[in-house]
């Protein structure tokens, strides 16, 4: 296992529908370090009958961690409802619980810098000593790395970073000279992943992201190109996260979806940024 940049299965590349002990076992046979759980991925396993220590013990016999926390949303809300708000604190828990240090966290909703900022004050003062890692996502309120960076430098929080994944970089029209040394020293975490060429259509675009992305290398999204430019930026990652949403792969079951995602990002590493699998 990879301490200082742990490969990891990110939840719903391994979708849904399986047990949380099936979820490890893919995870570790295919040779993935750790695996990625959401708040609902989570209590999917409590509601199994598993307790917090039923689960670290699982963890710890198949030699895994879990390196992954997601996902906040809706924190611009108001009133935001009680669903959101316990969320929130489960994915605080699960943080304490797992020893991971931040929290991915999203936002659908399109508000102006100046209140999404504000708010995000608010977010990061609850989250205390984790870390809000905002992603970018291109149907989202915070569509791409310039108006996330303009929040992030609005907001001024400490414990406020970035997470940047590949197909939404791509997705979002980027090219892969555009992130500065200074926006890297904000990215804690990253994910890997590809696109086909023709995106679907703008007022969809949401459904191929949960439904038909590939695996990293595979298609046109230029996923080396983007490692290299994370590399070459100077970031550092906390977790290089493996987030291949497809009904098409899952169709083939898990083991088949972990092991394909497994090694094609491994490949993709060992030709754009060789020196992270040796650390």
């Amino acid at each position: 296992m990879s301490k200082t940049y742990p490969i990891t299965v990110s939840s719903w590349t391994l979708g849904d529908q399986c047990s949380f002990a099936d979820r490890c076992r893919a995870a570790v046979q295919a040779g993935y370090d750790g695996i990625g759980l959401r708040a609902e991925t989570y209590v999917d396993a409590l509601n199994e009958g598993l307790t917090d220590q039923d689960i670290l013990n699982l963890l710890a016999e198949n030699n895994l961690r879990c390196t992954e926390v997601e996902y906040i949303v809706q924190w611009c809300e108001e009133p935001r409802s009680y669903e959101e708000k316990y969320k929130e604190q489960v994915c605080f828990h699960m943080c304490d619980l797992f020893g991971v240090e931040h929290i991915n966290t999203g936002l659908m909703e399109n508000y102006s810098v100046d209140y999404m900022a504000k708010k995000l004050q608010e977010l990061a003062k609850r989250a205390g000593k984790y870390t809000i890692a905002l992603e970018p996502m291109p149907y989202s309120g915070m569509n791409d790395l310039k108006k996330t960076w303009a929040i992030v430098q609005k907001a001024d929080c400490d414990n406020v970073k970035m997470l940047l994944d590949t197909w939404h970089w791509y997705r979002a029209g980027q090219p892969y000279d555009l992130l500065t040394k200074e926006q890297a020293k904000k990215v804690v975490s990253i994910q890997l992943d590809d696109a086909y060429e023709r995106p679907y259509a703008e007022t969809v675009l949401r459904d191929e992201s949960m439904h038909d992305r590939l695996a990293p290398g595979v298609g046109s999204a230029g996923t080396e190109a983007f490692i290299k430019m994370i590399k070459d930026a100077g970031v550092d990652p906390k977790v290089i996260g493996v987030e291949v949403i497809s009904d098409q792969y899952m169709a083939k079951g898990i083991d088949w979806v972990a092991k394909y995602t497994y090694d094609n990002t491994i490949r993709a590493l060992q030709n754009a940024w060789p020196e992270i699998l040796t650390d």
